[in-house]
């Protein structure tokens, strides 16, 4: 006996319901959203009422008209199970996330008996009060799946080695977690249950559903041998800093933060880590909490960096009352350790960048340091975009952009050169520009159409709208040019060089 499996059937169901009890004693939809969305989970009541996953919310509640609905919280779902996750720590130091509801945990090596690997995973997932609120299930089996499908049949369901095959083959076949349509398909050819799957001659079986198949006909048997994954333990480094007096002046929460970056970064030296976000909480004297965060443009675990970070972020900020209390977390965190550029004399600054984005944050507001990108458009005012800026931008080497080849782009780029508008003759063909003047047409892009009526009245055309459309053609000479038709008359707006 090695596998434990903690189930939450229809995590998505419980996490709703423990946000809403009221909706506890209804059929329950989740969808992803209330506009044409789709049922992404049901409670059994919801199913046996003709509901199933994957409709869309309308067919859904038209089969199930008792159900209510709720819209998934992702966010809220994730942190509840990561939660679940350290819980289950308890019970065993090797515990592998499936995915939200659902985790293996490896007992062997682990004191006691099978009852007792049960009750202690029991123990642990109910440790934290909002998690015994949700419906475990807990099963042991000699591999993940027959565990599961021991926590799927009854909680606190024992398989025990070799009894593995008899216990699965009643099964039906949705314990495998197919497809819809596969599942459709096995039961038009009779296969309702692992033990008919099982029966199945696995070479003819496995020619004819693919090589997946052959996973489906070893675990109708009771076999996997898929082993389990540890999760990464996740590592936290937080301080705080409480009951030492309080901040009145700024040179007082200063020194204080200082402090506490110092132990924090103390902490990532340790630990061999740099973070790329720091989280800082400050709490007042009259109760208020004041919740700033900082990205890093270079992730570090410097002292003086993070403290100019911090101080730059603090600018700006008014606060009512004393400071009694400083809690800062460091978070995204990653290996120690930075390429350094042998001749870095012009290289920008990470450190100095990362305090100016602060500074800016402080001054104008989260998400105010931009930088414009060129994208695809025909039309010159949707060619550029602004994204948020980010360290990834900041070039690393100078000497390296000044290496790298001018045109890396098969591609290539053409230059747009703009015209004064010049009248053309265009033979049409088609519906399609075929010649300019003299000049065949070779290819022809387009019409992309300009229609915009709030353009006249900025120049001044008499209240008449701009409507015209434009083309992209290649000349018999070679040329590459863009025409426009306003209105049946024809203008050479530019050339691409």
């Amino acid at each position: 006996m090695s596998v434990a499996c903690a189930l939450v059937p229809a995590y998505r169901v419980a996490v709703a319901r423990l946000a809403a009890p009221a909706l506890r004693e209804r059929p329950l939809i989740v969808a992803d959203k209330l506009e044409r969305g789709h049922a992404l989970e049901l409670c059994p009541r919801a199913y046996d009422l003709g509901a199933r996953a994957g409709m869309t919310l309308v067919q859904a509640a038209a089969c199930a008209r008792e159900a209510a609905v709720a819209v998934a919280d992702p966010a809220r779902e994730r942190a509840l199970w990561e939660r679940a996750l350290d819980a289950l720590d308890a019970a065993s130091p090797l515990v592998e996330d499936a995915g939200n509801g659902t985790a293996f945990l490896e007992m062997r090596g682990i004191a006691g008996s099978e009852s007792h690997y049960v009750a202690s995973v029991r123990e642990a997932f109910a440790s934290d009060p909002e998690l015994a609120a949700l419906p475990l299930a807990v099963g042991l089996g000699p591999n993940k799946f027959v565990a599961r499908a021991a926590a799927l049949v009854r909680d606190g369901t024992i398989v025990r080695d070799g009894d593995e095959r008899a216990f699965v083959a009643p099964l039906p076949l949705h314990v495998l977690g197919l497809e819809r349509a596969t599942l459709e398909r096995l039961e038009l050819l009779g296969v309702t249950t692992l033990r008919t799957l099982a029966a199945l001659p696995h070479g003819p079986f496995v020619r004819r559903f693919g090589a997946e198949a052959a996973r489906w006909h070893a675990l109708a048997g009771g076999v996997d041998d898929a082993p389990l994954v540890p999760r990464v333990r996740r590592l936290a480094i937080d301080r705080s800093l409480f009951g030492e007096g309080t901040a009145e002046r700024e040179d007082q929460l200063l020194f204080a933060l200082r402090t506490l970056v110092a132990r924090v970064a103390e902490d990532l030296a340790l630990a061999g880590k740099r973070c790329g976000v720091l989280r800082l909480e400050m709490e007042c004297e009259d109760g208020e909490r004041h919740p700033l965060q900082t990205t890093l443009a270079q992730p570090t675990s410097q002292t003086a960096t993070m403290f100019d970070l911090l101080r730059a972020r603090l600018e700006g900020v008014v606060l009512r009352s004393p400071v009694v209390g400083l809690h800062l977390a460091a978070e995204r965190l990653e290996d120690g350790g930075a390429k350094l550029s042998l001749f870095a004399n012009r290289d920008p600054d990470p450190d100095v960048v990362g305090v100016a984005l602060a500074r800016l944050e402080a001054a104008l507001g989260p998400g105010s340091a931009l930088r414009a990108s060129v994208v695809a458009g025909n039309r010159y005012e949707a060619r550029v975009a602004y994204e948020p800026f980010v360290a990834a931008h900041v070039t690393r080497s100078a000497r390296a952009a000044l290496a790298a080849p001018a045109h890396d782009d098969a591609r290539g780029t053409l230059a747009y050169r703009l015209l004064a508008p010049r009248r053309v003759e265009v033979r049409v063909r088609g519906g399609r520009p075929d010649a300019v003047g003299a000049r065949r047409v070779l290819e022809a892009a387009g019409p992309w159409r300009v229609d915009e009526a709030w353009w006249a009245e900025a120049l001044d055309t008499g209240g008449r709208p701009i409507q015209n459309d434009a083309y992209d053609v290649l000349l018999d000479d070679g040329a590459l040019c863009r025409i426009v038709n306003e209105r049946g008359r024809w203008f050479l707006c530019g050339t691409y060089d």
